[in-house]
């Protein structure tokens, strides 16, 4: 246990900061399966309904570091691979 109060805000900050990044992390997970589910019903219009939230998910936790920008991007980059390949079968 922290015996400096400087320590004890820092302890208390982190408990914050990593329950929000929990939170944030698990939202970005359980957007990324709804939109998965959606695009193998082949329902085209839900799929990019929440594809445009999900990637507004991922913009907000690169930003910030949450994810790494790149790390970010690539998610983006394939799931609208696999979005697009349903929207052209369709």
């Amino acid at each position: 246990m922290a015996n400096i109060k400087s320590s004890e805000k820092d302890i208390r900050r982190t408990k914050r900061r990593n329950a929000a990044n929990s939170q944030n992390r698990s939202r970005l997970r359980t957007q990324a399966k709804k939109v998965l589910k959606a695009i193998k019903e082949k329902n085209q219009q839900a799929a990019t309904a929440l594809f445009v939230e999900y990637t507004s998910l991922l913009d907000k936790a690169a930003k910030t570091n949450l994810i790494h920008s790149k790390n970010a991007d690539r998610k983006k980059s394939r799931m609208a691979k696999r979005l697009n390949a349903v929207t052209a079968t369709a």
